[in-house]
């Protein structure tokens, strides 16, 4: 009886009324045949309340999903090491009672723990400066430092085994670009090749899995580009070939590594670079689910995982001087998982169509099912969120020279039009996530298209004042965004972590005012 209403009052999800559900939502008698049908969770710098973690967790569970891959990164609430956990780190009671309601869905959570790059919030720290593959990016450890390594992910892999009754350890093992590089390993690459360089660090740190009575899994990115010494490794072994909608051989012929017997799952995305605050591909999203998901059925993987990336993982840092670290930003935030759920639909749904997925025919019966739209509707909703996903870059549209920012700019305002057109009967706050990403690009766009033209020859000192005012404007629209934002995603996030999602979307626009206001008329 107390477990139903839990589960009722987690039902009202970040994404909506659960009790909407309907068949274009759910697999409900529909079947899937991957054996694993998976979802990421990055918490590296979006950090989600536990009560939120239940929320999602319930939803994912109706959608079908049996598998929950967790990057906790610093939010682990490590003893052995207390120097890695964060200010916004799970206390252990947290973490287990998470997982028993995982359990309860019959979800199965697999701890990430990564063991070569994006090791940033436990290479930062001095205790660590050894093992690091160089002293100015310590985002990888040095695989070399073999001793140091092996006591280090002895003590974190046996704190996630504590917790987590699944039998796989996901490894984590991609974006390794300074592989060899540091003397020692350059020396060894010399000698007997990076192959033999990763293989032995894999191994290692696959061992130690294994002894933990685990299965290894780690992502298949720098493993397919050096696949030569992967027979070393544990034959258990389970590996991840991620795709974001580029040609399978990105980092190799992913077939080197099912030729050698290996277990392979899938990953697609709905959150990855260049997404950011200000930029959703939606449709590229799109295609990646509809096309990358038949392929891996046909290679006959086993399973597959949705990704979510909030951050791409690489980090500005703050240095005190020239050696010591003060602090390590985040280059990227995506908007949150909260703006999601009609990916997250749609994934469920092709994970049951053989053929592919339909996409038009699939955003008309979301639409349907979840706002109230008709089929015009609909399509004017898809037309209104594709939009124009292009980057701007030193005021530049990028790879696309026709384009301008004022272009962008003014097509944005024709998707504000649409949306706020457009009135759903029904999960009206679901809806508005899609209003709010768009005013944010729409803002974010007027910066750029204001910073261009300062950064222009023709501006001139006599342009301040009227540069001032139109910056003004998109503050004063900031401010209004702040508070859309952090109403639609107290439940999500603590407060203290809103505020600082709600701040970074306008610092350049900040800086830039306070330069120019010093030298106003």
């Amino acid at each position: 009886m107390k477990t139903r209403l839990l589960n009722m009052l987690i039902a009202f999800s970040l994404f909506g009324q659960l009790s909407c559900f309907s068949n274009t939502d759910q697999l409900q008698n529909e079947k899937s045949d991957f054996k694993i049908i998976g979802f990421h969770l990055d918490l590296r710098v979006q950090v989600m309340k536990p009560e939120a973690l239940k929320s999602i967790a319930y939803e994912l569970s109706a959608f079908g999903v049996n598998t929950l891959i967790m990057e906790y990164e610093a939010t682990y609430p490590f003893e052995s090491h207390p120097l890695i956990p964060n200010k916004y780190a799970y206390t252990k009671e947290e973490i287990k009672e998470f997982i028993a309601y995982c359990n309860r869905l019959n979800i199965d959570v697999i701890p990430l723990q990564q063991t070569l790059g994006h090791m940033e919030y436990i290479l930062r720290h001095d205790r660590y400066a050894q093992q690091r593959e160089n002293q100015k990016d310590v985002s990888q450890i040095c695989p070399l430092e073999t001793e140091p390594n092996k006591a280090l992910f002895t003590d974190l892999f046996a704190e996630l085994v504590e917790m987590h009754p699944s039998k796989y350890i996901h490894i984590g093992g991609d974006e390794a670009y300074l592989l060899g590089k540091c003397n020692k390993c350059s020396q060894k690459v010399k000698e007997e090749g990076k192959a033999k360089l990763l293989a032995d660090h894999l191994k290692m740190v696959c061992d130690i899995v294994v002894s933990l009575g685990k299965i290894p899994v780690m992502w298949a990115d720098i493993a397919n580009k050096y696949p030569d010494e992967l027979s070393q490794l544990p034959k258990e072994t389970v590996f991840v070939v991620w795709n974001y909608g580029w040609s399978l051989d990105r980092f190799g012929d992913p077939e080197k590594i099912t030729k050698k017997g290996f277990e392979v799952w899938g990953a697609a995305s709905l959150r990855s670079n260049p997404d950011n605050y200000y930029l959703t591909r939606w449709e590229y999203h799109f295609n990646n689910i509809r096309d990358f998901i038949p392929l891996c059925r046909k290679s006959d993987y086993k399973g597959m995982i949705m990704t979510s990336w909030s951050t791409s993982g690489v980090y500005s840092t703050v240095f005190e001087d020239e050696q010591r670290i003060t602090d390590l930003i985040p280059v990227r935030h995506v908007y949150p998982i909260s703006g999601f759920r009609m990916l997250v639909a749609a994934y469920a749904k092709a994970m049951t169509q053989k053929d592919g997925l339909d996409i038009e025919q699939f955003i008309i019966s979301y639409c349907d099912d979840r706002y109230g739209f008709n089929k015009q509707e609909a399509l004017q909703f898809w037309k209104a969120i594709k939009g124009m996903p292009y980057k701007v870059v030193n005021g530049k549209v990028d790879k696309h020279i026709e384009l301008t920012v004022r272009i962008l700019l003014d097509s944005v305002r024709q998707d504000q039009i649409i949306l706020n057109n457009l009135v759903p009967e029904k999960n009206a706050e679901e809806f508005e996530h899609y209003r709010l990403m768009t005013d944010i690009r729409e803002n974010y766009l007027a910066f750029e298209n204001i910073e261009t033209f300062v950064n222009s020859q023709e501006f001139k000192i006599d342009n301040i004042p009227e540069v001032l005012r139109q910056l003004e404007v998109i503050l004063e629209k900031d401010n209004t965004i702040k508070a859309r934002f952090t109403n639609m995603n107290k439940g999500l996030f603590y407060p203290e972590q809103i505020k600082e999602e709600n701040q970074i979307r306008t610092e350049r626009v900040k800086i830039l005012y306070e330069r120019l206001k010093k030298n106003r008329n």
